[in-house]
């Protein structure tokens, strides 16, 4: 054999590239045509996580942002126990991700407030979450709240637990029920209806006070 050969099998061909590199045993697609499929499902699971955090943002009545370093795992049961109670839910989420699902939604300056081990607890009544948040946080210091927001409105601090002393939709359905003398079914069914039936109702009540 002479000097300074090599058996052509063992010549790298600089040509041709493996395209395996950088996958993983078992992380190619079905078919036979390797590619970085754990940074696809990676992707669609970051895309379906905004999509559920959209759907709150745009549904919920309040949402407060709080921080929780510290919480024990049983300290944490017990606060999505009181949301659940009350109608209400809990959301740990990245906060990057939390963002982007904010863009356009009522509550989108919560944004200001996500920074750091954030944790979100929401619900569809406008008081509920709140009151929940409120409650905790006096028995659990660890527990900050930073903000929130009621639909557009954005809550400080203090605006949280303002909110949390106001009367939840329920409770608010049985005052006026009780005032106007009409069944708490039809209240219900009147807040969720346009603004005129609405405005009938506190038409009503006006008349009320001042033939009392």
């Amino acid at each position: 054999m002479a000097e300074g050969f090599a058996p052509r099998a063992f010549l790298a061909d600089p040509r041709k590239k493996d395209l395996n590199a950088g996958c993983k045993p078992g992380r190619t697609e079905p078919g036979g045509n390797p590619h970085n499929w754990s940074e696809t499902v990676d992707r669609a699971q970051k895309e379906k996580l905004v999509d559920e955090l959209g759907q709150i943002f745009e549904s919920s009545g309040v949402v407060v942002v709080a921080h929780y370093e510290g919480l024990t795992v049983a300290e944490m049961q017990d606060l999505r126990s009181r949301a659940r109670d009350a109608g209400g839910a809990v959301r740990v989420a990245k906060n990057r991700l939390a963002k982007i699902a904010l863009e356009g939604k009522p509550c989108a300056s919560i944004a200001d407030y996500l920074s750091g081990m954030t944790v979100l607890t929401y619900s569809e009544d406008p008081v509920a979450a709140a009151r929940v948040a409120e409650g905790f946080a006096k028995e659990n210091k660890k527990f900050e709240i930073l903000g929130g927001a009621m639909g557009e409105n954005a809550l400080d601090r203090a605006g949280v637990e303002a909110v949390s002393k106001m009367p939840s939709r329920d409770e608010l359905i049985a005052t006026i029920a009780g005032m106007i003398g009409a069944p708490a079914s039809n209240i219900a069914g009147a807040i969720g209806a346009p603004a005129s039936n609405i405005a009938s109702i506190l038409s009503t009540i006006e008349e009320k006070a001042e033939a009392a």
